[in-house]
């Protein structure tokens, strides 16, 4: 070969690697957020729940063993770099997690951090196998029984990234509280730089679109996280955050299922900072809720911890289900989809429409659980997924981004849907 051809080819080769380093050399971090269920301890504080004080109700050294065990299979398996807890009593549980993930396999969480507001039965922390930087709490109420919000600080690549964990109050409250922590929260994050990156995550007792449900909502109107699509992130520089809910279709967009009412009370909201394609930004698509087998009873019902009869039966996993994503040091991609037209119902049957499209009017015929039968007058289709806010015989605009044929029939099942009118 001659020679003036290696070197073309040598020249070459540097010329690549210092063109497209970042896609060479690019960190990638997996980031969870997990409710535990109550992760207590054997010594007794005083400020136990009363199904966990020690030795009573079968709360024994053995079986905190086995709840240890199990929520460390699920971690193992979850294997992310960074994981926020919800519901751990205090740094010593927090520590028997850790000595449990390393028995079980895990021995990379090293690190650690957990809010420290005295008289309060449970906290929020943090596990990471990669170095914390610092950690302090967001004082939520000096009193009462609001839970501090953690914020951690890493340093990727060389420049910081913050860590929200948050567990607001329980959906047995008033949302007027849940506002409180969100206020907190939003006050600290005003006082961070623009260009600042930052993650919420955790457990917020709030759906993706809580304020249909409730009027104005802490995650919805406090941190401005309303339903914005992921195209709306891009350059944007106002405060605001996308819920990586919306990233699934609306029949999976749930963590917790109470008797049936399935939601997304655990969440990861995330700024424009991570999608501007500098420092750390999202993996589109990387989110996900880790939902294995074992995690369900044999007849379908969430494998929550055993407790019956005033006694702990030493099985089981947690009401929640764990969420996670990924993020990157290499850019954002922004896929460009097709701008939204206008079509009909026997357009998105017959096919003669691309996808986003615009249905203008349609009324609902009737119901059944999550799906709803609409029609424009000329053709009839089910929408599948809907809220409760839904009603029969009322007149909505829909926009539809995605379909499929279910028992040979058309179902629309990614869509906003708004009542005409309002």
């Amino acid at each position: 070969m001659p020679t003036f051809f290696i070197k073309n080819i040598f020249s070459f080769l540097i010329f690549l690697l210092f063109i497209f380093p970042i896609f060479l050399y690019s960190i990638k971090l997996k980031i969870a957020s997990y409710n535990v269920e109550n992760l207590f301890d054997m010594h007794h504080d005083k400020t136990e729940y009363l199904e966990y004080i020690p030795n009573r109700h079968n709360w024994t050294k053995k079986i905190l063993e086995k709840k240890l065990r199990n929520i460390s299979e699920v971690i193992c398996e979850l294997n992310a770099d960074i994981i926020g807890l919800q519901e751990i009593e205090n740094k010593n549980s927090l520590r028997l997690l850790q000595q449990s993930l390393k028995k079980y396999g895990c021995p990379d969480y090293r690190y650690s951090a957990i809010t420290d507001k005295k008289s309060i039965a449970i906290h929020v922390a943090l596990l990471s196998k990669i170095p914390i930087k610092s950690s302090s709490d967001i004082v939520v109420k000096r009193v009462g029984g609001m839970r501090n919000i953690l914020e951690v600080k890493f340093i990727i690549d060389g420049e910081p990234l913050y860590i929200f964990v948050n567990h607001w109050n329980s959906k047995r409250s008033p949302e007027s509280k849940r506002i409180i922590s969100a206020l907190a929260l939003k006050k600290r994050l005003l006082g961070l730089k623009k260009e600042s990156e930052y993650l919420l995550i955790g457990d917020f007792n709030s759906n993706y679109n809580e304020y249909k449900r409730v009027g104005k909502t802490g995650i919805n109107h406090i941190l401005n996280c309303m339903l914005f699509r992921e195209e709306s992130m891009v350059k944007r520089i106002d405060f605001r955050h996308y819920n990586l809910w919306l990233e699934l279709l609306p029949y999976q967009r749930w963590s917790h299922n109470f008797y049936g009412d399935k939601q997304g009370l655990d969440a990861i909201l995330l700024p424009p900072t991570m999608f501007d394609g500098k420092g750390l930004d999202y993996l589109d698509n990387s989110f996900g809720v880790f939902k294995r087998n074992y995690l369900f009873t044999k007849k379908g019902y969430v494998n929550r911890w055993h407790y019956k009869k005033k006694r702990h039966m030493g099985k089981g996993y947690s009401d929640h289900f764990p969420v996670f994503a990924t993020f990157s040091t290499a850019p954002y991609k922004f896929k460009k989809k097709n701008p939204m037209v206008n079509c009909s119902i026997a357009d998105i049957i017959n096919k003669n429409t691309s996808l986003p499209c615009h249905l203008k009017s349609v009324r609902v015929l009737n119901r059944q659980k999550r799906a709803v039968s609409v029609t424009d007058k000329k053709s009839k289709i089910i929408i599948y997924g809907v809220d409760n806010r839904i009603k029969e015989n009322h007149l909505y605009e829909v926009d539809v981004y995605a379909t499929k044929i279910y028992k040979s029939r058309f179902e629309i099942i990614d869509f906003t849907m708004n009542l005409l009118g309002n």
